[in-house]
C-alpha cells in the first residue's frame, strides 16, 4: 500500500518562499514518477510539476516556471517542491501524487496525498 503525506503548507505573503515536502511509504520512490498538483478555489485539479523516477528531468506548468522547483530523494522517500516568489494565485490545496508515467497530465496519479494548504494573501 502506497502512502503519500504532504506537509509544509501554510499562509504567506506575495514574494514569499514556502518548501512542502511529500514523504511516501511503500514501495521505493525510485519506482515513480512524482508530481504536484494544485486546487485553486473554484477550479479544478491542475498540474504544477513533476520529476522522473532518477530525478533527472522536470516539467513545469507555464505560470509557475522559474519559481519552483521539484525535486526528490530517493534515500529518504520523499519529494519536495521549492516555492520562491509566491503569487495570489498560487493559492490553493497542493497535492502530492505518485505515478508510472512521466506527464504534464494531471490524471495520471494512481495515488495523492490528502494535500497541504498555502495561501498567498497581503
Amino acid at each position: 500500500q502506497v502512502q503519500l503525506v504532504e506537509s509544509g503548507g501554510g499562509t504567506v505573503q506575495p514574494g514569499d518562499s514556502l518548501r512542502l515536502s511529500c514523504e511516501v511509504s511503500g514501495p521505493p520512490l525510485i519506482d515513480f514518477s512524482m508530481g504536484w498538483l494544485r486546487q485553486a478555489p473554484g477550479k479544478a485539479r491542475a498540474f504544477v510539476a513533476a520529476i522522473t523516477p532518477k530525478g533527472d528531468y522536470t516539467y513545469y506548468a507555464d505560470s509557475v516556471k522559474g519559481r519552483f522547483t521539484i525535486s526528490k530523494d530517493n534515500t529518504k522517500n520523499t519529494t519536495f517542491l521549492q516555492m520562491n516568489s509566491l503569487q495570489v494565485e498560487d493559492t490553493g490545496v497542493y497535492y502530492c501524487g505518485a505515478a508510472r508515467y512521466f506527464s504534464k497530465r494531471s490524471d495520471i496519479y494512481e495515488y495523492l496525498g490528502q494535500g497541504t494548504q498555502v495561501t498567498v494573501s497581503s
